[in-house]
């Protein structure tokens, strides 16, 4: 094969993101794979297509070629989002070329953008863009719960193509409903804008393609010592934020709807897929103590964070019922 840019992964990870959008999707993108993959190869060529090549169990080989998206848009009905289109017979829906991919020379560069979570190969092309595949556990059951399907422990495979800067999340950890609850809050934007979609289906998941859910991860809580998935929600339209407490929870989603314990934890971390074909982002931040409302310094940390919960969330008014 033409030489690659790249970083060669041999752990197994779950081949996703790759797929042509479909309207009403969640993602920016959705797996093509449901076993694991590895040796996973990123080349750019000249004409800003994008060859993923890896292996499947067995070691059969397959290249798909990804192209036609950069960037992201602000929310807007009616308008699509930045969207790859993809050809999984390496050149051969494109061009009607098989040989395609073995001719497929790479003119990318090394890396010179910011730094990304989940990093599995990235590289900057002459045209000064980045390319970059990430992968991680997307699909994790909630509230601790064990995986019960290999589909959901694997590692999703996911491609983006941007210029500039990266989504910006921000997040803050906070006492809700009077210090009952440990809870978060924050905001998605992207160059300036928040980010959202405009609808859910009755699961809580995004209808459209602007739409983003955030995975919340909890590490060293109830459900065990390191990192665990404690929910995934989506971030609310106008505003792009977000809110969210932590209580002992019956999760339908879970076999037998089992009752779950509150599930916050010392430390959090937060992944979202980014908005159109942007990296995915990641936020890591400390976890409160218990509240005691004796303590002056808990009680003024309190009300800051409420004053600020009600900027970052105006002009929608649900996240004000945690105060």
């Amino acid at each position: 094969m033409a030489t690659l840019v790249a970083l060669l992964m041999r752990i197994p990870i779950l081949a996703a993101a790759l797929a042509l959008l479909l309207p009403g999707a969640a993602l920016a993108s959705e797996p093509f794979s449901d076993r694991p993959v590895s040796n996973v190869l990123l080349a750019v060529n000249a004409r800003g297509e994008a060859l993923v090549s890896y292996a499947r169990p067995g070691g059969e080989v397959r290249h798909v070629l990804a192209w036609g998206a950069v960037d992201a848009l602000p929310p807007r009905r009616g308008v699509p989002q930045a969207s790859f289109r993809f050809d999984y017979a390496g050149g051969w829906g494109r061009h009607r070329d098989a040989g395609y991919w073995r001719r497929f020379r790479s003119v990318c560069g090394p890396y010179t953008g910011p730094r990304l979570a989940w990093l599995v190969a990235a590289c900057t092309a002459p045209d000064g863009t980045h390319w970059a595949l990430q992968a991680w556990q997307r699909l994790l059951p909630h509230r601790g719960y064990p995986a019960w399907r290999p589909d959901q422990a694997a590692r999703e495979l996911r491609i983006s193509h941007w210029s500039g800067e990266l989504a910006r999340l921000e997040v803050w950890a906070d006492w809700a409903f009077n210090g009952d609850a440990h809870g978060l809050f924050g905001r998605l934007a992207y160059r300036g804008a928040p980010v959202h979609g405009f609808g859910t289906t009755s699961a809580g998941n995004p209808t459209d393609p602007y739409g983003r859910s955030l995975y919340i991860d909890t590490y060293d809580s109830a459900y065990g010592p390191g990192w665990k998935r404690e929910t995934s929600i989506v971030f609310r339209n106008p505003s792009g934020a977000f809110c969210y407490s932590f209580w002992p929870t019956t999760d339908i989603s879970l076999p037998g709807r089992p009752r779950r314990p509150d599930g916050h934890g010392t430390r959090y971390r937060i992944t979202v897929a980014g908005p159109g074909v942007t990296p995915d982002v990641v936020w890591v931040g400390t976890g409160l103590h218990a509240f005691d409302p004796a303590s002056q310094l808990d009680v003024a940390y309190e009300r800051r964070m409420n004053a600020l919960l009600d900027q970052v969330t105006a002009p929608d008014r649900f996240c004000r019922t945690q105060h």
